[in-house]
């Protein structure tokens, strides 16, 4: 039988399913709760989709399909019994709710973190941690302190969701030998369904057991999961398919930009100019987006969230990214935003960031 340890107290799984606990803070309260509800064995439990694409939406999701993704996860990386988890991203998401399930269902010892971007802060550097998911921001984060970043390196499998890792941050996880994963899946499949391994190289899907996939005639991906409620879930990612249950990431069908009778991928140009971004900018958000034009269709522009007073320094940017890339790969004009519109999960909401300036 595992353990939640938060801070400087443990509960049994015991006194959990008991809701003997003396916490006051309402996030560790939520989560708390929820494992007391998985561990009397209820069966249901709603969740919200992200809304990054479009209107957030309320899912039931079963406690078989948790059950049999926490599986699918188990056996894809061989975990052994007694693993620890830290549990640093929201578990009021899928990504941090199933954080939860795995650690219940595997008998782990579960290290409960409030949300933080560097969750190290919060535990001891000596502890021995097997299996911890982060978003892109907490491990930009982590790696730029030095205590932090040794952490990193030693834990024993390290997932990536919620956003794609740009590919500067890629190659620092490589050159600090972090054996990390990036993930690829969404609420209506309980998380990930596959995941591609941070090595340096192109990023390559590898799916879940039984799971299976495919395109339609459009190059979309479609998932057929056990742990998925539809016998057949149709995606609006774009993707390649490279082997069995292997592919490649294209980007979503609903960001690309048609500027000319040319076809964009605003998702992979924007790891490719994350370089030149961070030459001028440091560590900032930014995004690519169509906007409506009468010769071309659609023109490209860049998003960046920095202040206004930073006009010169976009105006650089624009000659690096006319320099460095193709013709048809740089931006025609630069918008800058203070805060950029965010979905209830923390992604960009691009539309409606877009919204405010066009």
């Amino acid at each position: 039988m595992g353990k939640l340890i938060f801070k400087d107290q443990i509960y049994t799984f015991g006194q959990i399913q008991a809701g003997e606990w003396q916490e006051n803070d309402p996030y560790i309260v939520q989560s708390l709760t929820f494992c007391k509800d998985w561990l009397n064995g209820k069966q249901e439990f709603d969740m919200q989709t992200s809304g990054s694409t479009g209107l957030p939406k309320k899912l039931t999701l079963y406690r078989s399909q948790m059950e049999i993704s926490a599986a699918a996860t188990k056996a894809f990386f061989k975990i052994e019994k007694g693993v620890s988890l830290l549990v640093c991203i929201n578990t009021e998401m899928i990504g941090g709710k199933m954080m939860l399930v795995r650690g219940l269902c595997w008998h782990a010892d579960i290290h409960l973190c409030l949300l933080e971007s560097n969750p190290f802060n919060q535990i001891s550097p000596k502890l021995n941690i097997g299996f911890c998911a982060m978003v892109p921001l907490q491990v930009e984060a982590c790696l730029a302190e030095d205590f932090s970043s040794k952490i990193l390196s030693k834990i024993g499998v390290l997932i990536i969701g919620g956003a794609p890792a740009s590919d500067s941050l890629m190659q620092k996880i490589k050159s600090n030998g972090i054996n990390a994963f990036q993930t690829y899946g969404m609420t209506e499949t309980v998380s990930h369904i596959a995941l591609a391994k941070i090595d340096g190289q192109e990023l390559r899907y590898q799916t879940l057991p039984n799971v299976t996939i495919g395109t339609d005639e459009e190059k979309r991906l479609w998932i057929e999961a056990p742990m998925a409620k539809e016998k057949r879930l149709q995606t609006n990612d774009l993707v390649e398919i490279v082997g069995d249950g292997i592919f490649r990431w294209i980007g979503r069908a609903d960001f690309t930009i048609n500027s000319g009778g040319i076809k964009i991928q605003a998702e992979l140009l924007e790891a490719e100019i994350s370089k030149y971004v961070a030459s001028v900018f440091g560590n900032i958000a930014y995004f690519l987006f169509g906007q409506e034009d009468e010769k071309l269709g659609q023109k490209m522009v860049l998003f960046l969230e920095t202040s206004a007073s930073q006009k010169h320094q976009a105006q650089k940017l624009l000659g690096i990214l006319k320099d460095k890339m193709k013709k048809y790969h740089s931006p025609k004009e630069v918008f800058l935003i203070e805060e950029f519109v965010k979905t209830t999960s923390g992604k960009i909401n691009r539309t409606k960031t877009a919204q405010l300036c066009f």
